[in-house]
């Protein structure tokens, strides 16, 4: 996905936070069943990271086109 707007980045930011505090809970959590819990943190992590390669995308056009 390419972000083309400041309204885009925020949205994008906030969903960054949320997806981060879940990957912070799943590091403290202790029950259910470990593969599921490291899947997920996986997943989580790599959505992480994709969100903010986006966002450095996004400041990186908009910083040369000023």
């Amino acid at each position: 996905m390419v972000l083309t707007s400041q309204f885009e980045v925020d949205n994008t930011r906030e969903k960054l936070a949320r997806l981060e505090e879940r990957l912070q809970a799943l590091r403290n959590e202790n029950g259910g069943n470990q593969r599921v819990r490291d899947l997920t943190k996986a997943s989580l992590s790599r959505i992480i990271k994709q969100l903010k390669e986006e966002i450095a995308v996004y400041k990186a056009r908009h910083m040369a086109t000023r």
